[in-house]
C-alpha cells in the first residue's frame, strides 16, 4: 500500500545523440533494455524504463538523439521525440558536460523552451571533466536560457549522483498511485529487447566500417522448450557489401555478434538461449514505410 504522498509520472529523456540517455536508463533499471553505443542515433524506439522507489515511481521514456531528419526513418525518430515531450510530466534535458556547446545543443534547448514543461537539466559525463569548476559557466548559460526546476551533474557511466537525480525527479511528479507493478522494469516486449541487444552488438563489433544502415527484427521467439528459448533474428542492410562486413571473413563477425548478444539475452531471460542470425539485403529500407513498420518504428 502506497502512502498519500507517493508520486508517480512519466519523464522524457531528451538530448543530442551520444548524450548518454540509454546508458542512464540501463543503469537506473539495472538491466540492459536500451541499446548503448558510442555512436549517435542508437536509440530508435521510445523505450520505457520503470524505476520504483519508496516514495515514487518514475517511468522514463528514452528518445532518439535529436538530429536533423533526412530519411523517413529519421523523420519518424524525430516525431517520437516530439510525441514524448508532449506526453510526459517532466522533461530531462541531458547534456554531455565534457564537450562545448554547439548548434545542436541550442536546438534541443529550443525544444524544451517550446514545450514549457517542468524540466531538469542533467549534465552528464562529469567523470570526464577534471576541474568541476568548469561546469559553472555551463550551468549559468542554461539557467539564463530556461527556468529549469533542477540542475543536476551526474555520471551515468559510474552512477555518480544518480540517487540525488532520482530524488529531484520524484519531487516534481504529481501525487498518485504507481503506474506499473513494482517488479516491472519496462513495457517493451521481449522481441524488441532482443532485437535491441543484437543491434547494439552489431554497432560495437563493426566499428566505423558500417554506417547506420542496419536494423534487426526478431522473427521467431519460441519458448515451447522450458530449458531453452529459440530465437531467430533478421539483420537488415541496404547493400551486399554491408552484408559482407557484418558476416565477416568465414562468418567470424556474425558469430561474435551472436555470442555476445546471446550472453545479454540469457541474463534477461534467466535461461539458455539458442540464437540464430540471418543477414538480409533490403534496399532503401530506411525510406520504406512497410519495412519501418515491420521493424517497429512507427509514425
Amino acid at each position: 500500500m502506497t502512502s498519500e504522498n507517493f508520486r508517480s509520472g512519466y519523464v522524457a529523456l531528451i538530448g543530442r545523440p551520444n548524450a548518454g540517455k540509454s546508458t542512464l536508463l540501463n543503469y537506473l533499471v539495472g538491466e540492459k533494455i536500451a541499446a548503448v553505443s558510442n555512436k549517435p542515433q542508437t536509440t530508435r524506439h521510445k523505450i520505457k524504463g520503470i524505476v520504483t522507489l519508496d516514495d515514487g515511481q518514475i517511468v522514463f521514456i528514452d528518445t532518439p538523439g535529436v538530429h536533423k531528419p533526412g530519411y523517413l526513418l529519421n523523420r519518424r525518430m524525430m516525431s517520437a521525440v516530439h510525441d514524448a515531450i508532449l506526453s510526459v510530466d517532466v522533461v530531462i534535458l541531458m547534456r554531455d558536460a565534457s564537450v562545448s556547446t554547439g548548434n545542436g545543443d541550442k536546438f534541443v534547448l529550443n525544444l524544451i523552451k517550446q514545450s514549457e514543461k517542468p524540466a531538469i537539466l542533467v549534465l552528464n559525463k562529469i567523470d570526464k571533466v577534471k576541474n568541476k569548476k568548469e561546469l559553472l559557466p555551463l550551468m549559468e548559460f542554461y539557467a539564463k536560457e530556461y527556468n529549469f526546476v533542477e540542475i543536476v551533474p551526474i555520471s551515468a557511466l559510474n552512477g555518480e549522483a544518480i540517487d540525488n537525480l532520482l530524488q529531484q525527479i520524484v519531487k516534481h511528479l504529481p501525487k498518485g498511485e504507481p503506474l506499473f507493478a513494482e517488479d516491472e522494469m519496462t513495457d517493451q516486449p521481449l522481441r524488441t529487447l532482443v532485437a535491441e541487444m543484437v543491434r547494439e552488438k552489431i554497432l560495437q563489433t563493426t566499428g566505423d566500417e558500417i554506417p547506420y544502415v542496419t536494423a534487426v527484427v526478431t522473427e521467431k521467439f519460441d519458448e515451447s522448450d522450458p530449458t531453452v528459448t529459440k530465437i531467430h533474428c533478421a539483420v537488415y542492410v541496404e547493400r551486399s557489401s554491408q552484408k559482407g562486413i557484418i558476416i565477416g571473413k568465414g562468418g567470424i563477425k556474425l558469430k561474435k555478434i551472436g555470442t555476445e548478444a546471446r550472453y545479454d539475452i540469457e541474463k534477461i531471460l534467466g535461461k539458455k538461449v539458442f540464437l540464430q542470425l540471418f543477414v538480409k539485403v533490403v534496399e532503401d529500407w530506411r525510406n520504406r514505410e512497410r519495412d519501418l513498420d515491420e521493424i517497429g518504428i512507427m509514425e
